[in-house]
């Protein structure tokens, strides 16, 4: 997938650097049960009250209702259009089922459009877009959409360039490995479909002038330092002055620590993410 770069004929675009979506559809071809609109709550409560700093004033948009399940079984579907989501960084697909049926799916990288996918519970072709049960993965290939628990839908590796790795079978098990370099264990009966997320490159976006943020609802964030004590735990002091102290929040919460405390399921995780 290629990256577009723009002349630096404004301030704005001299670094600005994007993906190139020329091969995605202008319009959406999806149907209106598809589409929903979401209220804009701006970071707000059922109160009023700011829960989630720096957000505001975004364009409107619409949901686009997604497959996480996959559980349209051993019935071929057709690729009808790939699309642009703006609720996540992968690109989404539009297909067709043999019985007229359309649904919204995860684009993997390498699908086209007019390529057959099919989601089944048996061993099918190991293809891109194909969905299955983790046990009938064989080791080393690599899968997104990855339930947690048989039947709920994918919760695992669903953006843009993210993937698991299948390192093999562990009794009713599938060992696999993390984006973070976890390694743990999900049940075999499980659904993952085949392939990586598409829009690998979206990391190397840079989206080049702030005004572009506050297109996606992301206001200015005031650094910590320069508040007055009253605001923020950084704040105060003459001139200019650091931290002092571990990075808090404004709330005095230290940043960076560990808040994991489901012992329940630990027995799962072989290699945890982070150094011991």
């Amino acid at each position: 997938m290629a990256l577009k770069r723009y002349k630096p004929t404004t301030p704005g675009l001299r670094g600005r650097i994007i993906v190139d979506r020329s091969h995605l559809s202008k319009k959406t071809q999806a149907p209106k049960k598809l589409l929903k609109q979401i209220p804009y709550c701006a970071g707000r409560n059922n109160q009023g009250k700011i829960t989630v700093r720096h957000k505001g004033g975004r364009v409107k948009r619409k949901y686009r209702i997604i497959d996480f399940k996959r559980n349209k079984l051993d019935i071929p579907a057709k690729v009808i259009s790939l699309e642009y989501d703006p609720f996540r960084t992968a690109f989404i697909a539009l297909v067709q089922y043999a019985d007229g049926e359309k649904r919204f799916i995860l684009a993997p990288e390498g699908l086209k459009v007019g390529d057959e996918i099919v989601s089944s519970k048996k061993e099918i072709p190991l293809e891109v877009g194909n969905a299955t049960l983790l046990k009938n993965i064989p080791s080393g290939v690599y899968v997104h959409n990855v339930e947690m628990y048989p039947g709920r839908g994918g919760i695992l590796a669903r953006s843009a360039g993210a993937s698991l790795q299948v390192q093999g079978q562990v009794g009713k098990y599938v060992q696999v490995k993390m984006p973070s370099g976890e390694i743990r264990l999900i049940h075999g009966n499980c659904m993952a479909t085949i392939g990586t997320v598409s829009n690998v490159d979206h990391l190397h976006e840079n989206i080049g002038k702030a005004g572009i943020k506050r297109h996606m609802g992301i206001r200015p964030t005031v650094r910590g330092v320069a508040m007055h004590a009253q605001e923020h735990p950084h704040g105060g002091g003459e001139g200019r002055t650091g931290t002092g102290r571990p990075a808090k929040d404004i709330y005095g919460n230290k940043i960076g620590k560990r808040t994991r405390r489901n012992k329940r399921t630990d027995k799962f995780i072989l290699k945890p993410r982070w150094k011991k």
